[in-house]
């Protein structure tokens, strides 16, 4: 079980060399392609409030506008990939549809590599974050500094649907590990979650994990950071969105919580 392809959404900004770096990183570990797809701003997207079969001056100039936006970013994305110093790399222009394209192409990545900044709402590629992993629900990385594969991986797991997704699809990442750490609180929650069974199956694809059980009480986000923290984790793997999406996006959630950390790095999965 390996990894051959990560997949990098690219915005033509200054963070597409943050995660061009990181996604080589990641590839390199698994001789796998690391392609660099970028994902600009969908012109049909904008057509809906110019008004069906009018086009006047301000909607002419606003669609001219994105157009000449997206060349300038497409061209400076071309040239973060070209200067990566990492042989095995593609390159591709997302066109309209963006959304539908982006989805097709995460849908034959084995994992979709993301700076911070998306993650957390921010910068033009915050919907192509949600696309990817609670759409799509592809594996994500969250890189950050200090992500290292061969390094130590702390696994959140609550026995869960979304824990479970994640502990599976991490797997290469884990059969790479210094160190992998399962993180538990089994008394916190009406489960049968026994971390002797992954830790089973982790050992029947040749990882040795380890585990530790958390206290029963408080907020799992802060938990699950200190233990990783404690751990000396470079990635954190957990199930992302547990609860509904809208519910999390109101009330916060531990999804929320460990996107907003500054550290460590995060394999999720939905």
């Amino acid at each position: 079980m390996t990894w051959a392809k990560i997949m990098a959404p690219l915005s033509g900004g200054e963070g597409d060399q943050v995660v061009l770096e990181a996604g080589a990183h990641v590839a390199a570990a698994f001789g796998a392609e690391l392609a660099g797809v970028y994902t600009p701003a969908d012109v049909a997207d904008v057509m809906p409030w110019m008004g069906e079969g009018f086009m006047g001056g301000v909607q002419a100039t606003a669609l001219e506008s994105l157009k000449e936006a997206a060349a300038v970013g497409e061209t400076k994305a071309r040239a973060a990939v070209d200067a990566l110093a990492y042989g095995v790399k593609s390159f591709l222009a997302l066109q309209t549809p963006v959304w539908a394209n982006l989805s097709a192409e995460s849908r034959l990545s084995d994992v979709v590599i993301f700076s911070d900044e998306p993650g957390r709402g921010r910068g033009p590629l915050a919907e192509a974050f949600q696309e990817v992993l609670a759409d799509e629900q592809r594996p994500v990385i969250i890189a950050r500094p200090g992500l290292k594969v061969g390094g130590v991986v702390a696994v959140a797991w609550d026995g869960g649907k979304e824990a479970s997704r994640a502990a599976r699809q991490a797997v290469p990442l884990l059969q790479k590990a210094s160190k992998v750490v399962i993180l538990t609180a089994p008394r916190a929650t009406t489960r049968a979650l026994d971390p002797a069974r992954l830790q089973a199956y982790y050992a029947a694809r040749g990882v040795t994990a380890q585990f530790e059980m958390l206290p029963d009480s408080g907020e799992a986000a802060p938990m699950l950071l200190y233990a990783a923290q404690k751990a000396g984790a470079e990635i954190l793997v957990a199930g992302a969105f547990g609860h509904p999406r809208l519910q999390e996006f109101i009330f916060g959630g531990t999804t929320r919580s460990l996107l907003a950390a500054d550290s460590p790095s995060l394999f999720l999965s939905h």
